[in-house]
């Protein structure tokens, strides 16, 4: 939790008030920011380092990361969308904070080490003209007046002036305009004031922008940084009858057309009572299966089609690349001294980092089962799809296979892991027994590097 007492008089104005301050982090909470930065803006002078790694997360219990300050500059909004706490209809608290404002909280924040860079976002207040106004002038105050060079993502205002977007992508390290819904029919339904156009047609100009200004950089035309994080969207799951099939495919072409980071998925809550909304939430187990096809896309070379049907859900039961792997059976086991590794990234278990691992160790030496499990390989799932130097550790049948892979699914249940093993009555287990359990180091660098 934070410490608040510190609000007081600040370079002779004053702070944000301790009420205002809860309004707008209240506000801002269902908004979802955190990954690593990938900057790669350097800071040479000031406070704060947003480069590649200059960004790192704490968790809390509830899996909220509070590492940035994540903060609406107003939640004061004239738009009606039916799915946000924020709408104009809704009877809760409003504030607005100034520029000014939310640079000393960034500042004083950053030197009590609670955070390392700011989310800043808003509701459309009078325009978003004015909106997007207001959060430039923010960060360019942050950065030329209070010489901040931390980590900074901007959220765009939709239908602001094309202009302002330029400019303050000079200033920001990562932009995003959230896309909301999957498909245009869902958002004109829930999001009467905004259409496709305005969240697309920012993203895809901010994207040809960010290309001409790192040509021009490159010949030495221009220094400074524009977007040097690149973009980020968001989309609510469960709200809208849409399917994963549907969802994956928009993720896929905003990968290949606009040249996003990222793209996040955010569970429904219903947190507003409406007659077009579910009133029940989706749960985590279906953004985590969105998110594990999300990588699969990104990084193990799979297409939409490989993984799920465009009128379908991903399978519950197994993860996106385990269900890919048991529907096509006939190209298994592959052997694994010989396996390119366009196959290898496909066998589950592997993960990228071990597959290079493999392809490099099998240069010198015929790889064994024991092999493999020192590399730290989840035998559990690839041994029923591989062999070694042509043994077989497997199962004897595709129905046995889905059974294994079943229970091992249940024993790796989405449960936030530890970074310490478990510990029984009152006492630890012995140093040599600790890493053993299955929270493990091991388990929490897998974790860590979303390799399944």
């Amino acid at each position: 939790m934070f410490d608040f007492s510190f609000l007081r008089v600040y370079n002779g104005t004053t702070m944000i008030s301790q009420e205002k301050l809860r309004i707008l982090t209240e506000s801002a909470k269902y908004d979802v920011s955190c990954s690593s930065s990938g900057s790669e803006r350097k800071n040479k002078a000031g406070l704060g380092n947003g480069y590649v790694a200059g960004c790192c997360h704490s968790f809390t219990p509830d899996g909220r990361c509070i590492s940035l300050l994540k903060i609406l500059l107003s939640n004061d909004c004239i738009y009606d969308c039916r799915y946000c706490p924020n709408r104009a209809s809704t009877d809760v608290e409003r504030a607005t904070a100034t520029p000014d404002e939310i640079c000393e909280l960034t500042i004083d924040f950053y030197k009590r080490n609670y955070i390392e860079g700011l989310f800043l976002s808003s509701a459309v207040t009078k325009n978003p003209d004015y909106t997007m106004e207001q959060l430039l002038l923010t960060v360019k105050k942050l950065r030329t007046e209070y010489n901040f060079h931390g980590y900074i993502h901007l959220k765009g205002i939709p239908k602001a002036d094309e202009a302002l977007n330029k400019e303050a992508a000079l200033y920001a390290d990562r932009m995003s305009y959230n896309v909301e819904f999957p498909s245009e029919k869902s958002l004109k339904l829930l999001a009467p004031q905004k259409n496709k156009q305005s969240l697309l047609l920012p993203m895809k100009t901010l994207t040809a922008e960010r290309a001409q200004f790192r040509e021009e950089k490159k010949k030495g035309f221009i220094k400074g940084h524009f977007l040097p994080a690149g973009q980020t969207t968001q989309m609510i799951i469960g709200a809208s009858p849409e399917p994963d099939g549907q969802v994956l495919k928009l993720s896929q072409a905003l990968y290949r057309k606009m040249d996003l980071k990222r793209v996040y998925y955010s569970s429904y809550v219903p947190v507003v009572q409406d007659s077009l909304l579910p009133q029940k939430e989706v749960g985590q187990l279906r953004e985590h299966r969105l998110y594990q096809a999300d990588w699969l896309l990104r990084f193990y070379g799979f297409s939409v089609d490989e993984i799920v049907e465009e009128n379908e859900n991903l399978s519950l039961e197994f993860d996106p690349k385990c269900a890919w792997a048991l529907r096509n059976m006939h190209l298994f086991p592959v052997e694994i001294n010989r396996a390119p590794l366009e196959m290898l990234l496909r066998v589950p278990g592997i993960g990228g980092k071990n597959a290079h691992k493999i392809l490099e160790a099998r240069r010198y030496t015929t790889l064994t089962f024991e092999d493999l499990i020192k590399m730290k390989i989840a035998l559990k799932r690839a041994k029923h799809f591989i062999t070694c130097n042509g043994k077989y550790a497997g199962a004897k049948n595709e129905f046995a296979v889905r059974g294994l892979l079943a229970a091992a699914e249940q024993s790796d249940s989405a449960e936030q892991l530890s970074l310490f093993p478990a510990f029984f009555g009152d006492t630890f287990p012995p140093v040599s027994e600790r890493f053993l359990l299955r929270s493990s180091k091991a388990n929490a660098l897998t974790a860590l590097t979303g390799q399944f």
